[in-house]
């Protein structure tokens, strides 16, 4: 992976710790809306995190392909991957 790792996995552990409070907050039958508003940050730190490893693919694994089929390879992929998030 050419994202930098500690901004990944920093991203990621707060995920996690954003997790681990909402399955805290169902078990405790907190207010729907306060749930709601923390699976929402939580899926805005994933598509943060989702960007730092997207924004690294381009700079590093498609810019420094090194025939054109094998750049027009990275870009389908990413295109692809693309097509599931839209």
């Amino acid at each position: 992976m050419m994202a930098d790792s500690e901004t990944v996995l920093r991203l990621l552990k707060t995920a996690r710790g954003q997790v681990d409070g909402i399955i805290r907050m169902v078990e405790e039958d907190r207010y729907c809306i306060d749930i709601s508003q923390q699976l929402l940050a939580t899926t805005a730190v994933l598509n943060r995190t989702n960007r730092e490893v997207l924004t690294a693919h381009l700079k590093h694994c498609v810019n420094e392909a090194q025939t054109p089929e094998e750049r027009a390879e990275k870009i389908d992929e990413l295109t692809g991957l693309l097509s599931k998030l839209l």
